[in-house]
């Protein structure tokens, strides 16, 4: 048994395939498949059951994954506590996608200068996986949304709160929701995360259904439809940082503003601990309210 095979098999576990996992970690699929063989054949025991499409962890299987993720751990905090001099390694640190293209990468690029050692994988993805990777202990941290339930095991830190703005396309300055809703065409964010569950929330509290143009799944998307003029969106402040919107003009939605936080979530107890404040006092910097006009 080696910590690759235990690797793979969270990643089948996670990603709810062998073909998928092969993806996730850069694998064949005949490669993954032949790892769990070995690891079932030294266990003694059937982990997958392989009559079914695709095939899903037995009792036993069920019990080894939480198993690896307990000997994944143990290992990487082993590794880090034996270790002297600069802190060094790889951090794996989670994303929503609104904070990964301009405010994590910022934050991380703030480390550099205290940690210079240190390398990073980011993964991008929603909250609630990212948060059940750092449960598992696949990732050190993330960075999620407030509109979710945080497990008990973990600690959550808020970063940043910042509001949720409409942003109307050229030659439409002035106009207030009411009359965009009635005017323009609208831009609608979807996918299942609760950035967007809470957006379509606050849109139906305004009584009268938007005219929809489009529809995407990413929030650069969004403001590209709205610089095309296609029609005006809701998105977070956090998705115009360093985006070109100049020919843009945005107001806050709501009446008091509706908001949204973000916060950074950890294990109670971590081996990168000294690491994850000094990003949580980067996420915080970098995530304060600029005037996206300037």
């Amino acid at each position: 048994m080696d910590t690759r095979q235990l690797e793979t098999l969270l990643a089948i576990q996670q990603h709810g395939g062998f073909a998928a996992a092969a993806r996730a970690v850069n694998l064949t699929a005949s490669a993954v498949s032949q790892q769990i063989a070995a690891l079932e054949a030294e266990l003694g025991t059937q982990l997958f059951d392989r009559s079914r499409r695709p095939p899903v962890l037995t009792v036993k299987g069920a019990e080894m994954v939480r198993s690896a993720q307990s000997i994944l751990q143990i290992v990487r905090e082993t590794k880090a506590s034996v270790g002297s001099g600069p802190v060094r390694g790889t951090m794996a640190f989670g994303s929503l996608r609104t904070g990964a293209s301009s405010l994590v990468p910022k934050s991380l690029a703030t480390l550099r200068a205290s940690y210079p050692d240190l390398h990073f994988r980011l993964r991008v993805g929603m909250s609630e996986e990212l948060m059940s990777e750092v449960v598992s202990g696949q990732l050190d941290a993330a960075l999620v949304a407030d509109h979710v339930a945080v497990p008990a095991s973990l600690r959550w830190t808020p970063v940043m709160t910042e509001p949720l703005i409409v942003l109307t396309p050229p030659a439409t300055g002035g106009l207030s929701i009411d009359e965009l809703v009635n005017t323009v065409p609208y831009v609608r964010y979807r996918t299942q995360v609760p950035l967007a569950r809470q957006i379509d929330t606050e849109i139906a509290r305004l009584g009268v259904a938007p005219r929809q143009i489009v529809s995407v799944n990413t929030m650069s998307a969004v403001v590209g439809c709205v610089q095309a003029g296609l029609g005006f969106a809701i998105v977070p402040q956090v998705a115009l940082q360093d985006m070109v919107t100049a020919s843009l003009d945005w107001f806050p939605f709501g009446s008091p503003p509706i908001h949204r936080r973000l916060g950074l979530v950890r294990r109670a107890t971590s081996r990168r601990e000294e690491v994850l404040v000094a990003l949580v006092a980067a996420l915080t910097h970098h995530g304060r309210p600029r005037d996206t006009h300037d």
